[in-house]
């Protein structure tokens, strides 16, 4: 989830709306990646979630990031007088409702500099956690946890959504406190340049979707699915969520998205350090002044950046585009996401091969395939077509992409970032991503007994 926005003045056109996302783009040799992920942190002891606080001695989430802060150098955020994040050079730790730590890295150049962000980032959790008697997992959804258990961390913006959650859709409270995602956040140069890149990466999310499918467990036993946060998105909010049809029509384009953001339901507006409830208000009313949270005042700029963050489609624009489809996962496939999708539309000759793909798609196909994803992953079918097909074709576009870019690490001994796509074409050539690989764990030497996952699974 995302920090309050900072910055910007008053909206005195409706105009700035779509200039603010167009204030975004970026040439080609500016062009950054940023890589998000989510992990659930446990208690050694029991297998059970961290509260945000505990007594001296026990692990919680709190002790988690004053350990970090104390340790490795990161500013503190805080609200409340709570502390609720961390900042430097340019990335941020923050928390999820129910204390899932996300990692929202800085924006960086290559693949290569964006896993070794990761990797750092994830000696420096287990360090702390484990002086605390901690560990953290990377899963799509908690394995065990009801979501009575789950707690609930001190942040203002939770609370509101928690309560507007229960009103709308059916899993809305899940996603919030039993989820984890990796995504990646990338530029765009135009205007016209967001629009195929968006296309391609709503028509191409349920690939995603099912090279990272990793959540087949909810309440200790086998759900169904292969992804079942897939299964929540899908049960969540019909005025946020979704593979957006429209984005496929003439015409698109930022003006349709700000069209689009300003019909959906208001949260909050962040005012001096506190958010106030403005559920189911129109953004359109703020524009007018006529917001009954705040009636009489204008939006600002900020206002306008953090609405943008309470839309959840599959892929989203705001001064770049987030890729929303994967599960949480081990550390190869937190580096393979950010692969994958550069290789796919930062070069223009793969991106074009992309779009190439699934332009001939309608809303059912791409729906459809969306659906197959989260049930069978690379075992879905659509039209005749298995998803493991598709999504071997996709990998040869994205490496080709990478090979285009030619962006050597290691100081030079590594020529290029496909080798990130390794994992991703494990799957593809063994027809099994980590969702098959956990159930056939639990089917097998773990004999039903799920708490095996912590030891085996845990970063």
């Amino acid at each position: 989830m995302s920090i309050p926005q900072q910055g910007g003045g008053p909206i005195e056109h409706t105009a700035q709306l779509a200039e603010y996302i167009a204030s975004g783009e970026k040439p080609r040799e500016k062009w950054r990646i940023g890589t998000e992920h989510e992990k659930f942190g446990y208690r050694h002891s029991d297998h059970m979630p961290l509260p945000y606080e505990a007594p001296a001695g026990q692990p919680s989430v709190k002790a988690m990031l004053e350990g970090l802060q104390a340790r490795f150098g990161w500013t503190p955020v805080l609200e409340a007088g709570n502390i609720i994040g961390l900042e430097r050079n340019g990335a941020n730790i923050s928390l999820e409702p129910g204390g899932q730590l996300e990692l929202s890295g800085a924006p960086l150049e290559t693949i290569h500099q964006t896993c070794d962000e990761v990797n750092q980032h994830l000696a420096e959790v287990k360090s702390v956690a484990d002086d605390l008697g901690a560990g953290f997992i990377g899963l799509g959804t908690a394995p065990i946890w009801s979501q009575e258990q789950m707690p609930m961390m001190p942040k203002g913006r939770y609370r509101l959504m928690t309560d507007y959650m229960g009103r709308v859709g059916t899993l809305g409270t899940q996603m919030m406190y039993r989820t984890c995602t990796v995504q990646v956040n990338l530029d765009f140069a135009s205007e016209a340049d967001m629009v195929q890149k968006l296309r391609v990466a709503l028509a191409l999310q349920p690939v995603a979707n099912a090279l990272f499918a990793n959540s087949p467990f909810l309440d200790g036993k086998p759900n169904g699915w292969k992804s079942w946060r897939a299964h929540i998105w899908q049960n969540l909010d019909d005025a946020r969520t979704g593979l957006l049809p429209f984005v496929f029509e003439d015409g698109f384009g930022y003006e349709r998205w700000v069209d689009y953001v300003l019909d959906v339901p208001m949260y909050f507006v962040y005012r001096d350090g506190k958010y106030i409830d403005a559920l189911g208000q129109s953004f359109r009313d703020f524009l007018q002044g006529r917001l009954p949270a705040l009636p009489g005042e204008i939006p600002t700029l900020s206002d306008w950046a953090d609405h943008l963050t309470t839309v959840f489609p599959e892929a989203r624009v705001k001064k770049f585009i987030e890729m929303r489809g994967a599960d949480g996962g081990p550390w190869r496939r937190l580096c393979a996401l950010p692969a994958l999708w550069v290789g796919l539309i930062y070069d223009q000759t793969a991106l074009d091969a992309a779009w190439d793909l699934v332009k001939g798609w309608d809303h059912e196909t791409r729906e459809a395939w969306r659906r197959g994803a989260g049930v069978h992953a690379l075992d879905a079918e659509v039209n005749g077509t298995r998803m493991r097909d598709l999504a071997r074709e996709v990998l040869n576009i994205a490496e080709a992409g990478l090979k285009a870019r030619a962006r050597a690490g290691s100081g030079g001994l590594v020529p290029d970032e496909t080798h990130f796509l390794n994992t991703l074409k494990e799957s593809v050539e063994n027809g099994k991503v980590q969702a098959d690989e956990l159930l056939e764990k639990y089917h097998g030497e773990w004999a039903g007994d799920l708490n095996r996952i912590y030891a085996e699974y845990s970063y």
